[in-house]
């Protein structure tokens, strides 16, 4: 009988993928275990394993579809002694046409006049004019009274201060019609030029774009920056590489970074936390995630259990997720969760900058260029390598007293190396 290959859910969030690439084509033999395809998940590129032992009979789904929806037959295996795929299996799906290219702006195209009364709601009410003296006018809005409702008794029927005085509060004024809803906002069309380039985005890039929106907009980030003497941490790389370089480990300034913030988190551990809606989330592991930048948007493989392990760990384990990030070859476990997320870009020459947190942690560490400086040391001017360091917090979970305690550890971990791997 016929074996119908599903489209896998790789991630919790994913309910619709792209076919990559095909590894099989018809009438190869599949065994359990073999790699079929590669699927471009909301997180990262994966490899599909064959869980059943068949022949290829139908590719459904040709490479580089997008929008293939979870549990969608994506291939037929046939068992042996089947000859075809029998009638009524699932067909290729027909191309989707191509979507029609947006009209692109003119540059020269000026705004449409709005009509004034779409700004200006109408002053007069519904029916004939009312006369009345200025000072019943504003005797009568003073009190809420509609003139309308009110007879005068002035000439040709003109209301006076009188008849309002004497108006019953009955005389209210009509229900004022309902505020217009605001328009939907509408973004500003973008300008295109010849010789402009429109690139789609990825799957990675849109996940991206709208959790960091996301964060933005719902996390109170708040932000707390120290500067970090860091000669003391060099030396101790340059005396640890001497040592593990012979065994193909190469400790780099951001390993160091990662044992120090672990150690830190273990310290105080209300700050290895999660807001949820209802109660506080503290973790019990401590699990640093690292952004890589890579072509498709920033993935954050994580360091289980940092605190535990070792530089030259950290450094072997670092160089490995970094490479496969870069390729999309992570597993889903190596770059979901973590509790804290480190962002260096010391190594690009930015001094300092500040990161979004990625929710649902709590902070996250960006990290600047370690560069020589002049500092004050009692009382005199010396050089000292230095390194920016700012720590964006939700302020939901962490105050800014405790935010500053984390710092302060920190700091005593990286200005005294050797207190991190006691």
């Amino acid at each position: 009988m016929a074996i119908n290959i599903l489209m896998p859910a790789l991630s919790p969030t994913m309910t619709e993928g792209k076919l990559a690439k095909w590894h099989v084509k018809v009438g190869d033999t599949i065994k359990s275990g073999q790699v079929m395809c590669e699927i471009e998940t909301d997180k990262a590129t994966m490899e599909v394993e064959a869980v059943d032992e068949g022949r290829v009979g139908q590719i459904v789904v040709p490479e580089g579809t997008e929008g293939v929806k979870v549990n969608a037959v994506i291939a037929i295996l046939l068992e042996e002694g089947e000859k075809a795929v029998p009638a009524g299996a699932p067909a290729a799906p027909a191309a989707a046409p191509a979507a029609a290219p947006a009209p692109v702006a003119a540059k020269s195209a000026a705004p449409e006049p709005v009509a004034p009364a779409a700004l200006v709601a109408a002053a007069a009410p519904s029916g004939a004019r009312v006369f009345a003296s200025p000072l019943a006018k504003r005797i009568a809005a003073d009190k809420g009274l509609d003139l309308s409702r009110i007879k005068g008794s002035g000439p040709g029927g003109r209301i006076v201060k009188a008849d309002v005085e004497q108006a019953k509060p009955g005389a209210a004024p009509a229900a004022a019609p309902a505020p217009k809803a605001a328009p939907a906002f509408t973004p500003q069309p973008i300008l295109a030029a010849p010789g402009d380039t429109r690139i789609p985005h990825t799957a990675i890039r849109k996940v991206i774009a709208r959790r960091m929106l996301e964060s933005k907009q719902q996390v109170p980030h708040f932000y707390l920056t120290v500067e970090l003497e860091i000669d003391a941490l060099l030396a101790a790389r340059q005396a640890i590489n001497a040592v593990t370089e012979k065994k193909g480990a190469k400790v780099s300034v951001n390993d160091m970074v990662i044992k120090a913030c672990a150690k830190a988190l273990r310290d105080h551990p209300e700050c290895n936390a999660s807001w949820a809606e209802d109660e506080m989330i503290q973790y019990g592991a401590v699990d640093i995630s690292v952004a890589v930048a890579t072509d498709r948007g920033l993935i954050t493989p994580i360091v289980r259990n940092a605190d535990m392990k070792g530089l030259a760990q950290i450094a072997v384990e670092m160089k490995d997720l970094a490479a496969r990030a870069k390729i999309g070859k992570l597993k889903l476990e190596e770059f979901q969760g973590g509790g804290f997320t480190i962002s260096n870009l010391g190594m690009f020459g930015v001094k300092d900058f500040a990161a979004i947190i990625n929710p649902p942690q709590a902070m996250i560490l960006a990290v600047g260029a370690g560069e020589e400086r002049v500092v004050v040391r009692k009382g005199q001017m010396v050089v000292r390598n230095m390194m920016s360091c700012t720590l964006a917090v939700d302020h939901r979970v962490v105050d800014g007293a405790m935010g500053a305690q984390y710092l302060q550890t920190l700091r005593a971990y990286v200005e005294q190396p050797a207190a991190m791997l006691a």
